[in-house]
């Protein structure tokens, strides 16, 4: 048994032998479903024992704690009956999938909190008559993810995310389906949450939360800020996939958070609603699906007013729709931060005639809504190669009619197979943030006369350069563009068949 912080490398290596142990008998993408709740799992039993340890030093008899533990559960944070304990379901031999599943149940019985969160999986499954996975490859599994205690002085608080992270990052290359879920990686999550800057008991919302990560990273940036903190976040957040959500739920509990988690479609289904409109809080942090597609009428028909600066387009790419229902969800004085496709800040500036991205972003520009803009590397994300741009939108700026633009694309480490910022690659930018700074080759402040002498383009890269190489468009913001186009083209081609049709042709 090993003993003492688990380094990353360590759990790497750990991970992808367990990983390993499935090998063949699960579509890679799989591994993690059935990985990631055996360590939260393991997770809970090993800080169980920590806690009754903890109790048995104080009142010196553990057979006596045990005891106490299953009378009065408020005496623990969590209860776990003694049959299903890791180190005992690991003893089984016949049956283990069942059994396995029936003590996961029973314990999301004991804690209504743990309850489809701990439950989620059943490692008894069939699929055409076959076990998912076998008994005998749930034994590997927790005979190998039994080699390293998880308790509360053995890992850092985030294992969970660090896992989920490595083993999505592992196996999201060239899988369609891994590539479409969304993780943020964790230097740009923190790199996030120091943006938002968030303070004691503050109320903070994801509305497309993933896996809880960018909740999770702006209460540790506080704890950070703040050595002794009496009034933790309050974390709210929303999730559409039904195990990613619980994922959330997870990361939450393992790091002893209080966190609301809802599961459902935010656009089409908002779960926070009060008074007939979506609740607002404090700060909102999101990195939600880029160039998502929903149909006109979710937009139009809104009974919550959420789209009041403007419709997205058609079937395109519904980034302004995400940023504000961010936006309708923000407080008076709030703050938002968001990471979205490039092409949300450029998109329609140029071209002639209307545009309905451009619109919506001129109404958040003149407003003075718009604090800063800092561009990405490219290669930072798991399911796209393309870069990324972080928007801050802050309803109480002290830098009242001026945006400041960071051009961070040549701030990265390179890594396989993705690149990815160090910490002085954030300590640049939220210094540069934080001390409105403009810095040649980096960073320059504009007014919001200089955006609407350009059109509304708040591309860092057309007024911060650092090279000089032609900026060049993403394969995402061409096919966007290409699909405006054809749009406009269905919908001149529908005008032109009334006036025929008016004159007396046949069309």
């Amino acid at each position: 048994m090993w003993f003492g912080k688990l380094d990353i490398s360590t759990l790497e290596n750990w991970l992808w032998e367990a990983a390993c142990s499935i090998r063949g008998h699960i579509d890679a993408p799989k591994y993690k479903d059935y990985i990631i709740p055996l360590i939260f799992y393991k997770r809970l039993c090993d800080v169980y024992e920590d806690e009754i340890k903890k109790l048995s030093e104080e009142l010196g008899n553990e057979e006596v704690v045990r005891r106490l533990v299953s009378q009065d559960r408020k005496l623990i944070r969590f209860y776990i009956p003694e049959d299903c304990l890791w180190k005992n379901i690991r003893k089984i031999t016949t049956d283990i999938g069942e059994k396995l599943t029936e003590a996961l149940r029973k314990i999301a019985k004991e804690n209504p909190k743990l309850q489809g969160v701990i439950d989620i999986v059943d490692f008894n499954a069939t699929q055409a008559g076959e076990r998912i996975i076998s008994d005998e490859n749930i034994s590997k599994l927790m005979q190998i993810l039994s080699k390293y205690r998880l308790g509360l002085e053995d890992v850092e608080p985030d294992i969970l995310g660090r896992a989920y992270e490595y083993l999505l990052r592992k196996f999201a290359e060239g899988s369609g389906q891994s590539a479409g879920e969304f993780y943020t990686p964790r230097e740009v999550g923190l790199l996030m949450a120091y943006l938002l800057d968030p303070d004691e008991g503050e109320e903070v919302y994801d509305p497309a939360c993933g896996s809880g990560g960018l909740l999770v990273k702006s209460q540790l940036v506080l704890r950070e800020k703040k050595k002794e903190v009496k009034r933790p976040l309050k974390l709210y957040g929303q999730e559409i996939n039904p195990f990613t959500y619980a994922m959330a739920r997870m990361n939450a509990f393992v790091h002893d958070m209080d966190a609301d988690i809802r599961v459902g479609d935010t656009i089409r289904n908002p779960k926070f609603i009060e008074e007939g409109r979506v609740k607002q809080f404090d700060k909102v942090i999101a990195n939600p699906m880029w160039n998502q597609k929903f149909p006109q009428d979710v937009f139009e028909n809104d009974p919550y007013n959420r789209f009041s600066f403007g419709i997205p387009p058609s079937n395109q790419s519904s980034d302004w729709g995400w940023i504000q229902q961010m936006f309708a969800s923000l407080r008076e004085n709030g703050k938002l931060v968001v990471v979205i496709d490039t092409g949300v800040v450029t998109r329609g500036s140029g071209s002639s005639g209307t545009d309905r991205e451009k619109e919506i972003r001129k109404k958040f520009v003149e407003n003075d809504l718009i604090e800063a803009v800092i561009l990405l590397t490219d290669n930072l994300f798991y399911n796209t190669t393309a870069p990324g741009n972080i928007i801050v939108i802050n309803k109480a700026k002290k830098h009242r009619g001026e945006i400041l633009l960071i051009n961070a694309s040549k701030e990265f480490a390179k890594g396989r197979p993705k690149n990815y910022l160090t910490d002085e690659n954030i300590k640049k930018i939220i210094d540069v943030y934080f001390g409105w700074k403009e810095i040649e080759g980096f960073s320059r402040i504009i007014t919001i006369e200089e955006a609407r002498k350009n059109d509304y383009n708040l591309s860092p890269s057309r007024y911060v350069s650092v090279d000089e190489t032609e900026e060049i468009q993403s394969v995402e913001d061409i096919l966007v563009e290409l699909g405006k186009v054809e749009e406009e083209r269905e919908e001149v081609d529908e005008e032109l068949k009334e006036i025929l049709t008016k004159m007396g042709f046949e069309v």
